[in-house]
């Protein structure tokens, strides 16, 4: 492509609300321009590094023996209906009525849409296992979109869908995929990790994440520094933690601790370490048809993992409880404990389970027991609730953990039967016995990795694009496009390569040189061929974007050494 041709708006000014790199060059460098709040449009470059993004993931996905289908962007709300979801997934769900009043919704996932499309079509086991995959766009209604292509409303992802007759097919397919995404962001290039990770809406019993290590990363990862164990904050876990301080001694009583209402001051109060004692966090469930104020207990030295409680409570969201809403509980503030408490609903982190010698609330002001032991507590009222913290140690190798950032780019689910169970999807099994399918889901963000790609590579200057992704892998830049010389010379390696099918771009623009270069380094392509004044002398430079270094190449020997660094 010649630069005089190509529709590339490139600009100094960056948007005002883009903080992060990737949304700053994209859109200058003119990969992509805004239309509407989280809605964007590729223009050709863009367009040309999400078609080889695209390109990856179907030709690792066909060979999987996975077959592509195309399913459409707007769904009937009934099929949401029927999953349960059309009511708990949120207001990110954008719900639309035609105008005979029937409900639609711009799928954000598919699952409901692809069981509707195999139930009553697969009858037998025999046709099993299948998975289905499409690489289309979708919409989440985000409440604040940012972050340009990794944050929009409008996306393009890649969701399969697998079936199976049992679970150990399922996990089976569910370690295929694992694979198969490994190769995935192996190919582009990423510095990757799978991560445990938590369900969230699209539910089942089992999930990773794939997560690019990036400076920028909006999720924390937990990661062992000497073993593989990674997983996402929400999802993470650790050995139960253990102290070498001397337990307080006394027995089950209750004492005066007037106006004593944080953890500190408790602490402080009868000379113990936080590890002794016992938090009360107070939060307000939100349900379909309800609200009520739930009690969450951890160690005092400890943090509450908000997600993890929220599923511990089947919740659809949790928001901080006012004073009015604890106290209209039967909570009194400060001195909540589990010992006795009747008037809500409670859980307890699982490491304080026959954990004892703790001081804890009364649930009567300006009064705490000592000497309290977990012993005599339901086993429904505890759960996994800790936030995992830098210093935690590995449950699986004794090694410290770490947190670092990430961005999600790829997610992996083992749904179970929950999706075929809830729409009636069934099939006969060997037994001639009618059976919900166990079924997969398998997401990758590929319009967000248009992005992930300069999260992951760039520097102040603009973007960094490797060969996989790059739109295309040369610039050759005349430095004076009035030169006869230069532009014939130029001309004639454009030509050459482009009969070897490599993908060049020609900068024959009237424009200066020093303009030229810094659309060159803003772009981002793996590389540059400069034609200057010391063609004259039988010279060219050779630029490599990653480094910037430059090599002096003789004018008869650079399409050699083109032909070589593109190969």
């Amino acid at each position: 492509m010649k630069f005089s041709k190509l529709y590339a708006p490139t600009t100094k000014d960056a948007p005002k609300d883009a903080t992060l790199p990737s949304h700053q060059f994209l859109v200058r460098a003119g990969f992509i321009s805004q239309v509407g709040s989280g809605l964007y449009n590729f223009l050709p470059m863009g367009k040309i590094v999400l078609d080889k993004i695209r390109t990856i993931v179907k030709e690792e996905m066909d060979a999987t023996g996975a077959q592509e289908i195309q399913m459409g962007v707007v769904s009937p709300a009934e099929l949401w209906k029927q999953s349960g979801r059309y009511d708990v997934f949120g207001k990110e769900l954008c719900r639309i009525k035609d105008r005979k009043e029937n409900e639609f919704v711009l799928g954000p996932t598919h699952e409901e849409v692809v069981v509707d499309v195999v139930r009553n079509r697969i009858n037998s086991y025999k046709q099993l296992p299948l998975h289905l995959y499409q690489i289309t766009t979708k919409f989440r209604d985000e409440a604040r979109p940012r972050f340009g292509l990794l944050r929009g409303r409008e996306f393009i992802m890649k969701d399969g869908y697998s079936f199976h007759e049992d679970e150990a097919s399922m996990k089976a397919e569910f370690e295929v995929m694992e694979q198969t995404y490994t190769n995935i962001f192996n190919r582009l290039g990423l510095d990757f990790r799978a991560v445990e990770a938590d369900s969230g809406a699209i539910g089942g019993s089992g999930s990773k994440e794939f997560m690019v290590l990036a400076q920028n990363g909006e999720d924390d990862i937990v990661v062992c520094e000497q073993c593989s164990y990674a997983a996402n904050i929400e999802a993470a876990k650790r050995a139960p933690k253990i102290t070498t301080l001397e337990a307080p001694e006394a027995n089950l009583s209750k004492f005066k601790t007037p106006d004593m209402k944080t953890i500190e001051d408790v602490c402080n109060f009868f000379k113990v370490d936080a590890f002794y004692s016992i938090k009360a966090v107070v939060k307000k469930a939100i349900y379909i048809d309800k609200e009520e104020v739930v009690v969450f207990f951890v160690r005092g030295n400890d943090e509450l993992q908000e997600t993890k409680a929220q599923n511990a409570c089947a919740a659809l969201d949790l928001v901080d409880a006012s004073l009015e809403e604890v106290e209209r509980a039967g909570l009194k503030a400060g001195f909540i404990g589990p010992v006795g408490l009747e008037c809500v609903k409670f859980y307890i982190d699982l490491e304080l389970k026959e954990a004892k010698s703790l001081i804890c609330g009364a649930n009567e002001t300006d009064y705490h027991m000592v000497g309290v032991g977990m012993f005599n507590f339901k086993e429904e009222r505890y759960a996994d609730l800790v936030a995992v913290k830098e210093g935690d140690i590995c449950a699986c190798c004794g090694g410290r953990l770490g947190i670092t950032k990430g961005i999600e780019v790829g997610h992996i689910f083992q749904l179970g039967q929950k999706y075929a169970k809830a729409m009636g999807a069934t099939f006969l099994d060997k037994n001639g016995k009618a059976q919900p399918f166990y079924m997969g889901c398998y997401g990758v963000g590929v319009s967000r990795l248009v992005a992930v790609m300069i999260e992951a590579s760039h520097d102040e200057k603009g973007c960094i694009w490797n060969k996989q992704t790059a739109p295309y892998l040369l610039d050759i830049i005349v430095s004076n496009s009035k030169d006869e010389a230069q532009s014939a010379y130029a001309e004639e390696i454009y030509s050459a390569l482009k009969q070897e099918r490599l993908s060049v771009l020609l900068d024959d623009r009237n424009e200066r040189f020093g303009f030229k270069m810094k659309d060159y380094e803003l772009i981002g392509l793996p590389y540059a061929l400069i034609v200057g004044k010391e063609l004259e002398e039988g010279f060219v430079e050779i630029v490599e974007r990653k480094s910037l270094e430059k090599t002096v190449v003789k004018k008869e020997e650079a399409l050699a050494r083109l032909q070589e660094l593109l190969a």
